[in-house]
């Protein structure tokens, strides 16, 4: 069920070869199994999406793509889960890993009143740089895994429970196929 609401919305082989701004990238962006959706391609993409997500610069969406090409993951899947971390969501986010990566180091948390400015990021983020990026990475690791392992599992289920309902349509006698 999951495959087919994934592959409604992913672009089709020849629908992706008509878009002429993906020739400049060469023929490896054609490489099926980027756009499949399967098992490992699908848990693969959300492992990378959301460790990429807590990587705190600009270009996640090129860590992310360069991160599914390598690991053979569902490239599309992988790009758009790195947007967890929005203009919404980031404050919360970012403090939660600067608060771990504090605790983590056993460092005295500091009074941090965020801002998005360049001055703020040369002088504040000079002094909570260490906590900031040890608590992204942490909790870029434990979300990747945990999203790997939660789809993997999900998705398991849901094989294991077809099966079973098949099997059990059939020992009624039941035809499968409405």
């Amino acid at each position: 069920m999951a495959r087919k609401i994934f592959q409604r919305f992913a672009p089709s082989q020849q629908k992706l070869r008509e878009v002429r701004s993906l020739r400049i990238l060469g023929d490896w962006v054609y490489e099926p199994n980027l756009w499949h959706i399967n098992r490992h391609s699908t848990a693969m993409a959300f492992a990378i999406g959301l460790f990429c997500a807590m990587v705190p610069a600009p270009g996640q969406v090129f860590v992310a793509a360069f991160a599914a090409v390598r690991l053979r993951a569902n490239l599309p899947l992988s790009i758009s889960l790195i947007f967890v971390t929005n203009p919404l969501t980031m404050p919360v986010i970012y403090y939660a890993a600067y608060e771990l990566g504090a605790f983590i180091l056993a460092t005295p948390l500091q009074a941090i009143e965020f801002e998005i400015s360049w001055s703020w990021l040369t002088q504040r983020l000079g002094d909570i740089w260490q906590p900031f990026l040890l608590g992204c990475f942490v909790i870029g690791v434990i979300a990747g895994v945990l999203g790997y392992i939660t789809i993997d599992v999900l998705w398991r289920w849901r094989v294991s429970s077809a099966w079973q309902n098949r099997a059990t349509r059939r020992a009624r006698g039941e035809n499968n196929h409405p």
